[in-house]
């Protein structure tokens, strides 16, 4: 698989019949390797070990309906009270990241009202904090640690 703009872990990959399957720590299963997964594997790695938010907060494929469409959200982290607080959409590090797909995080946080937006294909990171009050958002360098 492609190197990352992120740091280097140690997966949990094995091989069955003609697929790659990678060990998701959340979910505790192994899953297709594909693209995508690897970005998002990687990205709830960062968010444990490197931000320190605890794994009892982040939600993988977060089901939720927008305009009676079910729709999954890559990574959904929720602050203590259990509201969501950051939700992370991951793209295979071959797309092109594009206003097409911070529109697709937006409509799912019309919905989920959270306070922030990360769109990642692995190797471009974008960090954006809502603006609710001008409904806009502001674009950052990062997003902050758990506290």
């Amino acid at each position: 698989m492609q190197k990352l703009n992120l740091p280097n872990y140690n997966f949990r990959i094995k091989s069955n019949e003609n697929n790659m399957l990678i060990f998701d720590i959340l979910r505790k299963k192994f899953l297709v390797l594909t693209p995508e997964e690897w970005v998002r594997q990687h990205f709830v790695l960062y968010l444990l070990e490197e931000k320190k938010y605890p794994k009892s907060l982040i939600a993988v494929e977060k089901q939720l309906t927008i305009n009676n469409r079910k729709k999954r959200t890559d990574i959904l982290i929720f602050n203590a009270k259990g509201e969501p607080d950051i939700i992370v959409e991951c793209k295979a590090p071959s797309i092109k990241i594009t206003q097409a797909t911070f529109d697709q995080i937006a409509r799912y946080n019309l919905k989920l009202k959270a306070n922030y937006l990360i769109v990642t294909n692995g190797l471009q990171h974008f960090y954006c904090k809502m603006d609710f009050e001008n409904e806009t958002y502001i674009f950052l360098k990062d997003i902050p640690d758990y506290i």
